[in-house]
């Protein structure tokens, strides 16, 4: 394909989510219908896509409209690109420009730049102050990819030896060195053998550092599982016995699998199975995604303040589901990835003023200015 039958593809799949498709959805759906695209051209057009959505304001200004040719054309004008050579109508092409379009587009005001939904900038700036501007300006780019070194099948050095022998470069993080940052070659991970023999993970940096600050002792309850990625995370570190919990049991499906290549144990418990006290219990809650918006840039566009309000009720329903599990003595982690105070600090502390019994010991703000995604921890213990 050419770039500008690329573009062409990105209008489509932008008008569909416009429309109101999910981001996902609607790239399948058009990779479907489209046999004769490459990786290469899924791959450039799923980047012209992630990246209009994740600067939606500020593009539809530059670009005068809030709809495919608007967004493309706002790209064009804000990387200084001649619009009128990839607007040709010649091919594959998007249809020429209009006189109308060549006229409009103007410079985003302050809050459009910004690209966060306007209801929500009031609680952003609360949650985030003098950082507000920076961490909004931070999730209009792509994210950087981060593995994990899984220490039960090698250390750093090896694992970021092998690696390279594939063709895979990654940076050790310098407080973290099992976190790795993969400057090049991030298409070839999968099928790695480093990747499929399990020597590491793919989990972002901040849910890494997170999950460093855990006691890695004893036994484990990672409540809201989903993937598992944090029950890797905490058995590769020696807890046991760790158990998986979700309440829907078909997002652990991967787990049983993941956890073998890892070399690792970990019992998956269905909804309403889980029993015991455990020494540490981990609930990483259903929350606004606040923090990973780089990477699903369609979900804040998405966001209402009902959503944000019923999320908020789900996470303190769910936090003390979670304390009841807590052994005397033990910890209790709750986590999101959000930036948002009412799903944080606000939610921490409504559990606490309820449930005398914990302490919190430290509470850790993750953003791309400190970390890579937004994400949140506090480490609570029960007296």
């Amino acid at each position: 394909m050419t770039p500008a039958a690329r573009a062409a593809a990105a209008i489509a799949i932008l008008d569909r989510i416009l429309d109101g498709q999910a981001a996902e959805a609607a790239l399948i759906r058009w990779a479907r219908a489209s046999r004769f695209a490459g990786s290469g051209d899924r791959a450039a057009v799923r980047d012209l896509v992630f990246d209009a959505l994740r600067r939606l304001r500020s593009r539809a200004a530059l670009g005068g409209a809030l709809s495919g040719r608007g967004l493309l054309l706002g790209m064009c004008r804000e990387e200084g690109l001649d619009p009128e050579a990839l607007f040709t109508g010649e091919g594959h092409a998007p249809p020429p420009l209009s006189d109308t379009e060549r006229a409009a587009g103007r410079a985003p005001m302050p809050d459009e730049a910004l690209d966060l939904p306007g209801w929500l900038l009031p609680l952003w700036r609360q949650a985030l102050g003098p950082d507000a501007e920076a961490v909004a300006l931070a999730m209009r780019d792509r994210a950087p990819v981060w593995l994990r070194v899984n220490l039960r099948r090698a250390d750093p050095a090896r694992a970021a030896a092998a690696l390279a022998g594939e063709g895979i470069v990654t940076v050790p993080h310098p407080d973290l060195p099992t976190a790795l940052r993969i400057a090049e070659g991030a298409r070839r991970l999968a099928p790695s053998r480093a990747y499929r023999e399990g020597l590491v993970e793919l989990q972002d940096l901040s849910p890494q550092m997170a999950c460093a600050a855990l006691p890695a002792r004893g036994s484990v309850l990672d409540f809201c599982a989903g993937g598992g990625g944090k029950a890797l995370a905490l058995a590769a570190r020696g807890a046991s016995p760790v158990v998986a919990h979700d309440i829907d049991l078909a997002r652990m499906a991967d787990l049983p699998a993941r956890a073998e290549r890892a070399g690792v144990r970990i019992r998956l418990a269905a909804p309403g199975q889980v029993a015991g006290r455990f020494d540490t219990v981990v609930a990483d809650v259903p929350c606004s995604g606040s923090g990973t918006w780089r990477r699903s840039p369609d979900a804040k566009w998405r966001l209402t303040r009902d959503d944000l309000d019923r999320l908020a009720s789900r996470q303190a329903l769910i936090l003390e589901q979670a304390a009841g599990f807590v052994a005397e003595g033990g910890h209790l982690a709750y986590m999101t990835c959000s930036v948002l105070a009412a799903e944080n600090d606000e939610q921490v502390q409504g559990f606490l003023a309820r449930d005398p019994r914990f302490e919190q010991i430290l509470a850790r703000h993750f953003s791309p200015l400190s970390a890579s995604d937004g994400f949140y921890l506090a480490l609570m213990r029960r007296r």
